[in-house]
């Protein structure tokens, strides 16, 4: 597991986006875009992918600890950032389609088989696409 790894499964289980993980880089003096960010979750074999260096994971995990636990002057309680953070994610609403009420099924009823009519078309009879082929997988042997 390296680095990249790490990061990609702090950022789910934390519920992270890029701008939080720039303000969280900010909180200890490392300066890094959206874009660079975005980078470290590509795809290893996408052609912008960058190796999540050391440094970085350092610094965001130093961060991450000032983010959730405060400073020794202004102590905060995790779980109640987690929770600010997990409430500030949209929520996808369900459609807001007017909901009308349907009548009842009537009972249903299945038609009797019809019978074929007189003078319909027979179905072709099934013809033989591939010939029979004999495989000698490249060798060439005698009978």
């Amino acid at each position: 597991m390296n680095n990249n790894d790490i990061f990609k499964k702090l950022r789910v289980a934390l519920m992270l986006r890029d701008d939080q993980i720039v303000e969280i880089l900010e909180l200890v003096d490392f300066r890094m875009s959206k874009g660079e960010i975005g980078n470290f979750f590509r795809n290893e074999n996408h052609e912008n992918f960058m190796e999540c260096g050391d440094q970085v994971l350092r610094n965001f995990l130093n961060g991450l600890v000032i983010h959730l636990r405060g400073t020794k002057e202004n102590p905060k309680k995790p779980n109640e950032v987690l929770a600010k953070n997990k409430a500030e994610i949209p929520v996808k609403a369900p459609s807001e389609k007017p909901k009308t009420e349907l009548a009842p099924k009537a009972a249903f009823k299945k038609k009797p088989a019809s019978k074929p009519k007189p003078g319909s078309k027979k179905p072709a009879p099934k013809v033989q696409v591939v010939e029979k082929v004999k495989f000698n997988n490249g060798k060439n042997k005698k009978a």
